[in-house]
């Protein structure tokens, strides 16, 4: 069931949250592409709008203005009970929080992202992940049977068990030690690869970074200039569009 690697465009995204205390500008502005079947991190201080510039690419709601384009669709003309049908389908989402069901085994809240998905050989495929990912003998067990290591490798193994094409993480590596973060990245790139998907990652972790195909940084809701040397040394070494870092 794995899709086609799905390219993302933003162009002009902005995302504008009206509060008591004024408008807070989350995200300002941004242009951005991700080449289909690539691996992008998104940096930058705390409170710069990453998290809302990743909602925003996977759907969870749509800009104030500007485009989001996943493939050839613009997601952001899109009503709601679509971007769902895209996001259950065509996205993987891995959180720092896991966000496992407490009532399911690994197995189960891993088998439920293809259930939602409307896939039929949901078990066996969820085996061969889970076995893949080193989990075999923990499948079914709750989450607060798991060490922490463990759960995120459930959260790895139900983003990307339904053959997504674009996967979305947001600090992935946030809570684990520096061991565990090298494990949890390369078991994430090395799936990513074998599915083919497109890869974008929220990290605050630059050896994180390092090792995804660009890096770019917000600041302010914007996509942070480079001085003109790295800039062009940057296009020089494919880096694309949108400023790496």
């Amino acid at each position: 069931m794995i899709e086609d690697a799905i390219a993302v465009r933003l162009h002009a995204v902005v995302k504008h949250y009206r509060t008591g205390a004024g408008t807070v500008r989350a995200v300002d502005g941004v242009d951005l592409a991700v080449d289909a079947g690539s691996s992008v991190a998104i940096m930058g201080p705390s409170g710069c709008g990453k998290s809302t510039l990743l909602g925003l690419v996977g759907g969870l709601e749509p800009p104030t203005s500007g485009s989001v384009e996943l493939g050839d669709r613009d997601i952001s003309t899109l009503a709601e009970p679509e971007r769902a049908r895209i996001r259950r389908e065509r996205i993987g989402f891995l959180f720092q929080s896991h966000d496992l069901l407490p009532f399911l085994t690994a197995a189960e809240n891993v088998e439920l992202q293809l259930a939602l998905s409307g896939a039929r050989d949901g078990r066996a495929r969820t085996r061969r992940l889970l076995a893949a990912l080193g989990l075999d003998e923990h499948a079914e067990r709750l989450p607060d049977q798991l060490s922490g290591g463990q759960r995120q490798r459930v959260g790895i193994a139900r983003a990307l068990v339904h053959g997504p094409g674009l996967v979305l993480a947001d600090e992935p590596t946030g809570e684990l030690d520096t061991a565990a973060s090298n494990d949890v990245v390369e078991l994430l790139l090395a799936v990513q690869r074998e599915a083919g998907a497109t890869l974008v990652v929220v990290t605050h972790d630059r050896e994180v970074a390092r090792r995804l195909d660009r890096t770019v940084t917000l600041r302010d809701g914007r996509i942070a200039d480079l001085p003109a040397g790295r800039a062009a040394a940057a296009s020089l070494a494919g880096g694309g569009e949108g400023p790496p870092c």
